[in-house]
């Protein structure tokens, strides 16, 4: 059992007014047996009222509008949340079994969303690797943690290359980027098995000075593993996700996951900070004390369509 205490802010300075702003923020923490929400409070600098849903995969979904005039918007979370830890799968059923159980969720409604890929660059290659397979001996469980240490050996970690917008046959002929691309490159892989997998958004408590993706959001996945359900892997640091990471949102793709979206109404420069802190001690300073991460907008149309308050060129790391 862990606690933690984040602090996450996504901040837009723009060179003008802009108005009409309608937004979306995914930046509730998942409640379930394995992580309990202690506390949390969400705050918009004009004080909007935030009205909450769940949305089709169960994720808690705040929206609100900015109808006046403003030249910035900020979004603080600050959430005191509890995880635990989740025993791993005993593994003890053979593996045909295993696979067989997961060819009768191709046509389930449940699963169906996580198991859609298409061709890319690495698909021949991905096709051979898994055609060099016995499955007669070989479990899911542990084909996931193979492909896991495969993406962690062959894929640099490197900060700044890729965006959102990178596509999956950037990334495998790149074989390199962040953990978006990794948690990407995964998911692609898993469903190619066969595999249910979707998309998790959320943190990191890096607990040693190896571990990647801390100080922004995170992302990895979650496969589904036959007598067993959903488990974490987290293709950036080669690890099952544990207590050390806090989910947000899962989904078919970042799409479906992303911490902030909005648009707006002008025509304007603007510049994004997002700030992170994931601690096992409480902070009482104010979220602006630490160390910001900056990006500067490529797109200054009147209207953004989609526009991922691109938090999420963000520095999902």
């Amino acid at each position: 059992m862990a606690t933690f205490y984040i602090k996450h802010l996504t901040q837009y300075n723009y060179s003008d007014t802009v108005i009409d702003a309608a937004n979306q923020i995914k930046l509730y923490p998942i409640a379930d047996n394995f992580q309990k929400l202690i506390y949390q409070k969400v705050t918009v600098n004009t004080n909007p009222f935030i009205d909450t849903y769940l949305d089709f995969y169960n994720n808690v979904v705040g929206t609100f509008m900015i109808i006046e005039p403003h030249d910035l918007l900020s979004i603080e979370s600050e959430t005191e949340v509890t995880t635990f830890a989740k025993p791993f799968p005993e593994d003890t059923k053979k593996a045909a079994l295993q696979w067989e159980e997961l060819k009768l969720l191709r046509h389930h409604i449940n699963y169906i969303d996580f198991l859609k890929h298409r061709p890319f660059n690495g698909s021949q290659d991905i096709t051979d690797w898994i055609e060099s397979k016995d499955f007669n001996k070989i479990t899911p469980y542990k084909i996931l943690q193979e492909l896991c240490d495969y993406i962690y050996n062959n894929f640099k970690y490197t900060k700044g290359i890729t965006t959102i917008q990178t596509t999956l046959d950037e990334i495998w002929d790149l074989k390199a980027g962040v953990c978006q691309d990794f948690t990407n490159v995964m998911l692609q892989m898993s469903r190619m098995l066969g595999i249910p997998a979707r998309y998790v958004s959320g943190y990191i408590f890096a607990n040693d000075e190896f571990t990647r993706g801390e100080g922004a959001t995170h992302a990895w996945i979650e496969a589904y593993i036959p007598f067993y359900g959903w488990l974490g892997f987290d293709p950036t640091n080669n690890i099952i996700a544990n207590e050390n990471h806090v989910r947000l949102a899962v989904g078919r793709n970042y799409n479906d996951c992303s911490p902030v979206k909005g648009v707006f109404k002008g025509n304007v420069d603007d510049q994004l900070v997002v700030k992170v802190t994931v601690s096992t001690s409480k902070d009482t300073s104010s979220i602006n004390q630490f160390t910001a991460q900056t990006e500067k907008s490529e797109d200054v149309n009147s209207y953004r369509k989609n526009q991922e308050i691109v938090q999420q060129q963000q520095q999902q790391q």
